[in-house]
């Protein structure tokens, strides 16, 4: 199998990640991480590659859950780990396709708290779930601070 990546913090992850290693997330935990770049983040959850020439540009990243990274072994553990992390772009983009901030906002969080608990969701800071779904941190904030969606009521 893959060997795991002891101990990885996120100035270490990130200075890996510019230089070009290519990573996969570890899909055996509950686990992820939030990439900033220039003017959004992408989330890479369990499986995701990370790295290689897609992440050179990051400027900071984010590890949510308990975190762990393995080094690819094989083309196969590549293409597949890309694979996966196309579909977690795809499920933050369907995220993005809700027309009001305040939805996306309150359904990237209901989301996140389905896969990871809540006590981990509440560490993250707003600017992460912001730049994942395309609105300001203070809506996140808003979304947060009334347990729901603009009329108070939790979906």
């Amino acid at each position: 199998m893959k060997q795991e990546i002891e101990h990885p913090n996120g100035s270490d992850i990130l200075t890996e990640l510019q230089r070009g290693k290519l990573m996969i997330v570890n899909a055996r935990k509950r686990n992820g991480l939030i990439l900033y770049k220039d003017f959004h983040a992408e989330f890479a959850g369990p499986g995701s590659a990370v790295g290689g020439s897609f992440d050179m540009a990051c400027q900071r990243v984010l590890p949510v859950g308990n975190f762990s990274l393995l080094e690819p072994e094989s083309d196969e553990d590549r293409q597949k780990a890309y694979l996966i992390r196309r579909q977690w772009i795809r499920f933050t983009k369907q995220v993005t396709d809700e027309p009001q901030p305040i939805q996306r906002a309150q359904k990237i969080l209901t989301q996140f708290e389905a896969f990871f608990d809540s006590q981990t969701v509440a560490m993250m800071p707003d600017e992460a779930f912001a730049r994942l779904v395309g609105v300001l941190p203070q809506t996140v904030h808003m979304v947060r601070r009334s347990g729901g969606d603009s009329d108070g009521s939790r979906r």
